[in-house]
């Protein structure tokens, strides 16, 4: 026998629960009880209780949609502010920053961690950082300032394509002898598509040929423009080898911080961002978890993705065993049962079966994305953009060299000033590489290359992940295809077109239908799928659907001109004699 469905909202009483299946509270809070949920006939439950419940009694739960689109219109809207947007404003709190380093290899970014964690830990702790879980955190100003020390911006990125977006600034490292470099530019464009604050730290600045002023036009003419210049990018003077600047570093962390009003609710749902995790042959399952809402505790139940389990045991960055974890901490956490991707999103669960549940749900949405990804073409994408998801179209563009890439960018540039707008992520002279196919899936981009290849791993990983690469030898093509695709996704604009009218001869009260019209077609047709519009001299009275067409008692879909009909408007039944019905209909205006 098949479940039948019924939708359930986020949170449900356990009265309507019992209400919508018609069952006995009773039942409902026994069904509760066995799966570990403990709750009154008046208590909320959350929506996976519910389901869980709902499938003992022969119910499959359909989560109501209510506003979940507007929130994924956004695209990049980070992980926290989704989060703390359901929160009561009141239980709101202030929480440490989270910051990751990106940069040119090279650069000193390495360096540049190690200075950090070494000025702070030497302050106050003997024997300093006993184990390394992927993220660490340090005190200045008596605040907390958490750092991600993750290997560059590929790794940030690929948290942002799973749906999470764990740092809330990025310090971009640029060496003061060397300037902007391509994964300086590859890390600008992953940092700026994931709209988060950028502080430059000028590394290197002891060296006899660091040129600062050079980098620092070097960064304006990458939208970069130092708060010096009158620009809003702060450029910090570091030298990560000396430990020189480190602390003016921290301080424009926390200034910006305080700008962007990073907040969480420590009593509120406990959701993060798994930072790494590994399989330990003598621990078992070991992950690094991001706390970015509520508070985690030994013996919660988390689930990530398809991988879930009851907390054994919990480690903060020093290795100490902790009981808790507030928003904004990194803990190191055994007794998932898998090991979890890298950026993947968790929260806890009331119960094991609850996970259990919710597993398999994930595990088969996967299955179907992955096929549907496989199937993914560069038509299907401009189709999406069609259907009102955005209003934007990200390019990424690789050239074979700077002369070609300049004019593409700026035909591009024009093309967007109408009603879309294109933003260019990123634009490189190169092959198409992995890097390319990461940012574009984290973004929604399509990326397009002139006079170059993609790489062997980048096609895999584009094919994988159903993202198109377009390949161009000529310019202008790459222009039309772009043109075609903006005409595409611009709403139609419809014209009227007015097909017939008819005079109303008289008119006719039906019983529990209303007032018919008894009509002549003067001119064109009547059609009963057009629209109608009355008019009583110069006043137009009603316009809206026919609700019935007939001739000589027959019901019809079109009546010509000549020829006599009954006419019914939809919910209007004010008409007279010598009223006049116009049926129009609305055409899709073609697009030059």
């Amino acid at each position: 026998m098949s479940e039948k469905k019924i939708e359930i909202p986020a949170a449900i009483g356990v009265r309507d629960l019992a209400t919508k299946m018609d069952a006995s509270p009773i039942d409902i809070i026994k069904s509760l009880m066995a799966n570990g949920v403990m709750a009154s006939i008046n208590q909320q439950i959350d929506f996976d209780s519910a389901a869980i419940v709902a499938a003992d009694m022969g119910f499959e739960a359909v989560l109501e949609r209510a506003q979940s689109e507007e929130v994924e219109a956004e695209g990049d809207v980070p992980l926290w502010r989704q989060v703390i947007a359901d929160e009561d404003e009141a239980a709101l709190v202030e929480r440490p920053p989270v910051v990751t380093i990106l940069g040119h290899v090279d650069h000193g970014k390495t360096t540049l961690l190690d200075a950090i964690r070494d000025t702070n830990v030497q302050a106050g702790e003997a024997g300093g950082i006993t184990q390394h879980i992927g993220a660490y955190q340090v005190v200045k100003n008596d605040q907390l300032i958490t750092f991600l020390d993750t290997p560059g911006h590929a790794a940030f990125t690929a948290m942002r394509a799973r749906g999470a977006q764990g740092a809330d600034i990025v310090i971009l490292v640029v060496a003061a002898d060397d300037g902007v470099m391509p994964q300086t530019k590859e890390a600008i464009a992953h940092a700026k598509a994931a709209r988060v604050p950028i502080i430059v730290a000028l590394n290197k600045i002891d060296k006899g040929n660091a040129n600062p002023e050079l980098v620092k036009k070097q960064l304006a003419d990458n939208e970069l423009v130092p708060d010096e210049w009158e620009g809003d990018t702060m450029v910090i003077p570091v030298s990560a080898l000396n430990r020189d600047g480190i602390d003016d570093l921290l301080e424009a962390i926390l200034l910006v911080a305080d700008s962007m009003d990073i907040r969480a609710n420590p009593d509120g749902d406990v959701v993060g961002t798994v930072i790494e995790a590994e399989l330990d042959k003598a621990r078992g399952v070991v992950a690094t978890l991001l706390i970015q809402n509520g508070t985690l505790k030994v013996g919660d139940i988390v689930l990530a993705g398809g991988s879930y389990g009851r907390l054994r045991a919990m480690f903060d960055y020093r290795g100490n065993k902790v009981k808790q974890a507030t928003p904004a901490t990194p803990v190191s956490v055994m007794g998932l049962n898998d090991v979890p991707s890298a950026g993947q999103l968790f929260e806890t669960v009331k119960a094991e079966k609850i996970a259990r549940y919710r597993v398999k749900q994930y595990l088969e949405e996967q299955k179907q994305a992955s096929i549907s990804k496989k199937s993914m073409s560069l038509e299907d994408l401009f189709a999406a953009y069609q259907a009102g998801e955005a209003k934007e179209l990200r390019l990424i563009i690789k050239a074979d060299v700077q002369g070609s890439l300049d004019p593409i960018v700026g035909e591009m540039n024009k093309l967007g000033e109408g009603e879309i707008s294109i933003k260019v992520l990123y634009a490189e002279t190169g092959n198409i590489g992995e890097n390319d196919i990461t940012l574009a899936t984290a973004s929604n981009a399509i990326v397009i290359g002139f006079n170059v290849q993609a790489d062997v791993t980048a096609r895999r990983m584009a094919e994988r992940e159903g993202i198109s690469i377009r390949l161009y030898s000529i310019i202008y093509r790459i222009v039309e295809d772009v043109e075609k695709a903006l005409k595409g996704m611009l709403e139609p604009v419809f014209a009227e077109k007015v097909i017939g009218k008819a005079e109303v001869l008289a008119t006719f009260p039906i019983s529990k239908v209303g007032k018919i019209a008894g009509c002549r077609v003067r001119s064109g047709s009547i059609r009963r799928n057009a629209m109608m519009r009355l008019k009583r001299g110069d006043d137009t009275l009603f316009e809206g659907e026919v609700s019935s067409l007939r001739h000589e008692k027959e019901r019809v879909n079109e009546v010509r001109e000549g020829f006599e009909c009954g006419i019914g408007l939809k919910n209007f039944h004010d008409i007279e004699v010598g009223d006049i019905l116009e049926c129009y209909i609305l055409e899709k205006e073609a697009i030059d």
